[in-house]
């Protein structure tokens, strides 16, 4: 896909990775709808790329609804639909239930109404390319926080699932999956979350660069740190190994958070 000209939304749109998308798509000569429950950070990045800012949930049902439909009058037709809101709570089984829910609502929801809303456009079109962004959470695992690493897993295969039944329809799937990124939610992850991905943590701005290439080729998986390939190799081809340096990591946590 080349950028320029193209009508393009992206959501979570007014800071950390989703501003950094919004700056690099404009920058190539995308026409970009910024969307954010910030109202105020999303009309600031629309401002300074010179695009639309059209702030609001972009999870609900009827958010999404409402962000398709401004989006696409504004745009004359939505190309590129970038679903890069997300949130991360910290916890496990015991994390409450308003926290799961907002996870699946916001983390795999999100995308699945998107999809709903576009692809029959899409369809009729014969072209449009959805984007989502899953995190490495969903092809291993995020220790310390059971809602995130198990509605990325959901989000993964749902974008496996459009890619299957689509791909050969005009309509391209894509998983932006990175590590540590030097954002807001790094923090939300909690002391593990920290702990793991804060050493190899990259910009923001690398991460819109890498989906740059991967809007070029059409890759299903974007991968801003080239290692989380074999991570997930050594996943697959080795379980139970792979597990038992996931918990030999989750002692190591354990360790340096009680000496800190």
């Amino acid at each position: 896909m080349d950028p320029d000209g193209i009508g393009a939304v992206v959501t979570g749109g007014g800071n950390g990775i989703g501003a950094a998308l919004a700056r690099r798509l404009a920058g190539a000569g995308a026409r970009v709808v910024v969307n954010d429950l910030d109202a105020d950070a999303a009309r600031a990045v629309a401002r300074e790329i010179g695009g639309t800012a059209v702030p609001g949930d972009a999870a609900s049902e009827e958010g999404v609804a409402a962000l398709v439909g401004e989006a696409g009058e504004r745009l004359g037709g939505i190309d590129l639909y970038v679903a890069n809101a997300g949130v991360a709570v910290h916890g496990g089984p015991e994390a409450l239930e308003a926290d799961w829910d907002l996870s699946w609502q916001v983390n795999v929801m999100a995308h699945v109404r998107a999809a709903r809303a576009l692809v029959p456009g899409w369809l009729e079109r014969g072209r449009g390319r959805l984007l989502t962004t899953v995190s490495a959470a969903g092809l291993l695992s995020m220790l310390g926080s059971a809602p995130y690493s198990v509605t990325k897993h959901a989000a993964l295969a749902f974008g496996e699932w459009m890619s299957a039944t689509y791909g050969d329809r005009g309509i391209t799937t894509q998983c932006l999956c990175p590590l540590g990124v030097r954002t807001g939610m790094l923090d939300s992850t909690g002391p593990e979350g920290r702990a793991i991905l804060a050493g190899e943590a990259i910009s923001a701005e690398e991460v819109a660069e890498a989906v740059m290439a991967g809007l070029a080729d059409g890759r299903f998986l974007i991968l801003p740190h080239p290692r989380v390939a074999d991570y997930y190799a050594a996943r697959a081809t080795d379980t139970d190994a792979w597990l038992a340096g996931m918990r030999r990591l989750q002692a190591r946590v354990f360790t340096s958070e009680e000496r800190a």
